[in-house]
């Protein structure tokens, strides 16, 4: 018997079919900047002549065992704006507008209605962010996968003037820490999160806050925020100085990513709400402060350092955005061996 790529558990013709599934949910994404995107051996991008000093801003991200959990329930849709926003959100904290966007998608064997499910999503998010999906890649690794699984991983290219750059240098004490709210836990903590599921025994099906109709898997699934488009906006607005992305580390070890030697962000527990659904991982799962605000955002996606008398018109900027933000803290002098972040 003849031997073939398909015997082996490649089905080229699968792969075929689904880029011309996806070349929609792409075309729907284009920028001017894009010259060729999908179908080519390579895309195409011209960063064009508005920037007088333009710096690219590169960033790549998965979902992590979030994919786990979508899997359990054979919900795919929106892990895909998870991928894009873990990376869109990274080049964001350095005031870079997102250009484009690539996704690499790796399966045990291609299902193709799965496959467009996850690429629509990323799509979508492409779409939220204002980037453009310009290619990709698919692949099929039979016998290394479990049979049904994948695993993603997201590439991100932006750009910023080089006098725009958000580099957290001009923070000082007395500036003000704004949090943007999250939607969840986003696309970090998930292998404690998978840990506490199966502890508990929960049920991802069963009802969580019955006033919204949310189950468990809905709360857990809810789709990483993109705040591109909203912080774009305030920056043309506000001086923002610094940001910090709230993802694995959560508030305690991403925070004093964007401060600069000397300066101390204090943050105040008591002055933003913390989504239900944290409330019942530390219950369930038994899990100290502490850790907590070691390994989740606990409802803040995203952090902005502003000077003190530009906080009441941040928040009410974003609020004319669509985004709820509340002031979480203040930037005060650090001494010797202190930490760089607490939250009190």
């Amino acid at each position: 018997m003849p031997l073939s790529y398909r015997a082996a558990g490649v089905d080229i013709d699968a792969g075929d079919a689904l880029v011309e599934r996806i070349k929609p949910f792409a075309r729907r994404t284009m920028r001017p900047e894009v010259l060729a995107g999908i179908g080519g051996f390579g895309a195409l991008i011209e960063i064009g002549k508005r920037y007088r000093d333009p710096v690219l801003v590169a960033g790549t991200d998965g979902v992590g065992t979030k994919i786990d959990l979508a899997q359990r329930v054979g919900r795919h849709g929106t892990i895909g704006i998870d991928l894009v926003a873990m990376s869109v959100n990274d080049i964001l904290v350095q005031g870079a507008e997102p250009l484009f966007f690539l996704d690499y998608f790796v399966c045990e064997r291609l299902d193709v209605d799965v496959a467009a499910d996850v690429i629509e999503g990323i799509a979508k998010g492409c779409e939220l962010a204002g980037c453009a999906l310009i290619g990709g890649e698919t692949a099929e690794h039979p016998g290394t996968f479990p049979r049904g699984a994948y695993d993603l991983a997201g590439f991100a290219v932006g750009v910023v003037e080089k006098d725009a750059i958000v580099d957290g240098r001009r923070i000082v004490a007395g500036d003000r820490l704004i949090g943007i709210a999250s939607s969840g836990p986003h696309s970090n903590g998930f292998s404690l999160i998978r840990r506490i599921v199966d502890v508990a025994n929960a049920d991802l099906g069963a009802s969580f806050e019955r006033s919204a109709k949310t189950t468990l898997a809905d709360a857990l699934l809810a789709p990483t925020r993109i705040y591109v488009k909203p912080v774009l906006a305030l920056m043309k607005r506000i001086d923002v100085k610094g940001m910090a992305h709230i993802t694995g580390g959560g508030l305690l070890l991403n925070v004093p990513r964007m401060l600069p030697d000397g300066v101390q962000a204090r943050l105040s527990r008591a002055q933003w709400p913390r989504p239900a659904i944290f409330d019942w991982l530390q219950q369930s799962g038994n899990v100290d402060d502490d850790e907590m605000h070691r390994v989740f955002n606990c409802g803040i996606g995203m952090v902005l350092a502003v000077a003190a008398k530009d906080a009441h018109a941040t928040i009410a900027t974003l609020a004319e955005l669509g985004e709820k933000a509340y002031d979480i803290g203040e930037i005060v002098a650090r001494h010797d061996d202190a930490p760089q972040t607490i939250v009190v």
